[in-house]
């Protein structure tokens, strides 16, 4: 069986792998997440999902066979990317544009190896309650927010702000199961490994 790298610091998307029961090891994988003048933001997370598989590969000496699996997730209301936030400005002022209203949380992963790269989208829509700017600045305080794409994480505090979800949860946290289980099973990477080791 192949080797599965994940090309993410994200310690989310490490705990959604390892839930489905899939071995791999972390890996650094440093791109430029600028987007494209013009470019969706399906093609934009995408690119970057891909992106970020094909440097993560860069990184390995092994001849070993192996499979490289990248990911990226984006928020976005009206069709604007809301990424990190830079600062309590930025952080607050993407939950007074997200207060009260549906936003689409758009997640890719994409699996490659040696021979080819295979890639998904998965599209989910979240609906927030309104929020006040005490609440705002308090979550701030927090720290959550500081690395969250959209300034917050469905999976921990910022749950409280989620009034409504059609999609996958998973996919809003960072990394879609039940997509991931497939594409990795068409690099022949079962998920439940631990399961056949009891």
């Amino acid at each position: 069986m192949k080797s599965l790298y994940l090309a993410s610091g994200s310690p989310r998307r490490r705990e959604l792998l390892t839930q489905i029961g899939v071995p791999f090891t972390a890996i650094s994988a440093d791109i430029d997440e600028t987007p494209f003048t013009n470019e969706s933001p399906s093609a934009y997370v995408e690119r970057l999902a891909r992106g970020k598989a094909e440097a993560g590969r860069r990184t390995l000496v092994s001849a070993e066979q192996h499979c490289v699996l990248g990911a990226d997730t984006a928020v976005v209301l009206d069709g604007k990317i809301l990424g990190k936030p830079v600062d309590e400005a930025d952080a607050c002022a993407m939950l007074m544009m997200l207060s009260g209203k549906e936003h689409e949380v758009l997640t890719a992963i994409a699996v490659l190896d040696d021979e080819r790269c295979e890639s998904r989208v998965v599209r989910s829509l979240v609906r927030f309650r309104p929020i006040s700017r005490e609440e705002a600045a308090a979550y701030w305080a927090s720290g959550e927010p500081r690395d969250k794409a959209g300034g917050y994480g469905i999976q921990g505090l910022g749950a409280v702000f989620v009034a409504g979800l059609n999609g996958s949860y998973s996919a809003v946290v960072g990394l879609p199961v039940c997509e991931t289980a497939e594409l990795l099973g068409h690099f022949g990477i079962p998920c439940w490994q631990n399961l056949s080791a009891q």
